[in-house]
């Protein structure tokens, strides 16, 4: 959500940061709104005070004998006219909200403008890709080889974009996440929740998903919202809250499942577990105070990559452009690993700086230290990993000549000391 007032303020910087997102200028569409709405608050304000003083006065004049025909006949058309301009401000108020509310975040400066993801910016690699002397195959053929990837099962049981893992496939996984879990909690000082997987509309809203993009996600008949990302509850921890300068920033991680509709994806990874409407993954979320979020991005950032590098996975660190950023972010380094099979880069982790945009829409906030107003707080996420892409880069990247799977010695203890996976 977008402040009102540091549009009044700045309009042109407001223009200016939707043009970076390839939209038309707003500012003064919104403006002439906000100002119709406060127009009416003006006048309703000003009703409410003369009805109260015409009502003060009707009793002064009954006491003293006179004829209150007169005021109890305004002070009964200020009150229809106060009921009509309340209604007209419920719909003023909601209409500027939904259309703030339909707005995407705007791009820190740093952040490169561009269409899509060929103006995303290289920063960084590690690790080199690896040499294989033979030709790579794609995870669902190794998996399938080696009995223990099965789409054709989970077709019949769910439908198209759904995977059945067995045995030291499933354990693997499993690993990953015990792995990360633990990476994240003991030495990068992040806070394991378990959240609830089924949300209410107004978490959604809190972290941007709703109203835009309800079509990618899944609604149950009772109205509940399956999780696209445990990112919308770990956020939500700090909804309608004023919290405690000294604890900032706030870390939580968490495991679980997330679906998505994959609405738009129409023949994009169609074979493989790449892309389905239900992964795992392990989510990082901070919540910080503004003079910290930058600092805290990257070190969010160098988290996720920590865990790739632990893996021995080749990967390459991405500054995203305007135009390929999320709808929440205003800044985000895609973390995009190297899979042989493919022989492709591919994203693995996405860490967003959001600023205060979702802090706006939760009411979270903080109050600074011998200040009597409060600020919001700023709200950052990234994925720390997709556990899913992981294990596919696991197995692609250490696959061998006959089908195999070598085991990163990273994942070993989690594997009960298998070093390797063979049919």
């Amino acid at each position: 959500m977008h402040d009102i007032r540091l549009i009044r303020q700045e309009p042109e910087a407001f223009d200016a940061g939707l043009a970076k997102r390839g939209l038309d200028a707003l500012s003064s569409e919104i403006l002439a709104q906000d100002e119709q709405l406060r127009s009416t608050q003006t006048e309703l304000q000003e009703l409410q005070n003369r009805r109260n003083a015409a009502s003060k006065s009707i009793g002064k004049v009954k006491r003293e004998g006179g004829d209150v025909d007169a005021l109890m006949a305004e002070v009964a058309s200020i009150k229809d006219r106060i009921g009509e301009l309340e209604d007209q401000e419920r719909r003023q108020t909601a209409d500027l909200t939904d259309k703030l509310s339909a707005l995407p975040n705007l791009p820190f400066d740093e952040v490169p403008t561009g269409a899509d993801e060929e103006d995303n910016v290289e920063v960084r690699q590690w690790g080199e890709k690896p040499t294989l002397n033979f030709e790579a195959k794609q995870h669902f053929d190794l998996g399938e080889q080696l009995g223990l990837m099965d789409f054709d099962i989970a077709g019949k049981i769910s439908g198209a974009r759904f995977v059945v893992l067995r045995g030291a496939l499933a354990r693997l996984e499993r690993a990953l996440i015990q792995f990360m879990l633990n990476t994240h909690t003991e030495e990068f000082g992040y806070t394991e929740i378990v959240p609830p997987y089924l949300v209410r509309d107004e978490a959604l809203y809190g972290t941007s998903q709703l109203p835009k993009f309800a079509e990618d996600l899944f609604r149950t008949e009772e109205g509940f919202w399956l999780i696209p990302t445990s990112e919308v509850p770990l956020t939500n921890l700090a909804r309608e809250q004023i919290l405690d300068e000294s604890k900032l920033p706030l870390r939580f991680t968490a495991f679980s499942p997330c679906f998505r509709s994959e609405a738009g994806s129409a023949g994009k990874d169609t074979r493989g577990m790449f892309r389905q409407h239900q992964f795992h993954k392990v989510e990082l979320v901070s919540i910080a105070h503004p003079d910290q979020s930058e600092e805290e991005h990257q070190r969010m950032t160098s988290c996720a990559e920590t865990i790739l590098q632990r893996l021995g996975l080749h990967y390459r660190a991405m500054l995203l452009c305007s135009g390929d950023m999320g709808f929440g972010a205003r800044k985000t380094y895609d973390l995009e690993v190297w899979l042989p099979g493919q022989g492709n880069y591919r994203e693995i982790s996405s860490c967003s700086n959001c600023g205060d945009f979702q802090a706006r829409r939760m009411k979270a906030r903080f109050r600074p230290t011998g200040e009597k107003q409060t600020q919001f707080v700023h709200a950052l996420n990234g994925s720390g990993l997709a556990t899913g892409r992981c294990l596919i880069a696991v197995m692609e990247n250490y696959q061998r000549e006959d089908g195999s799977i070598a085991i990163p010695e990273v994942l070993q203890p989690y594997m009960g000391g298998m070093t390797e996976i063979r049919v």
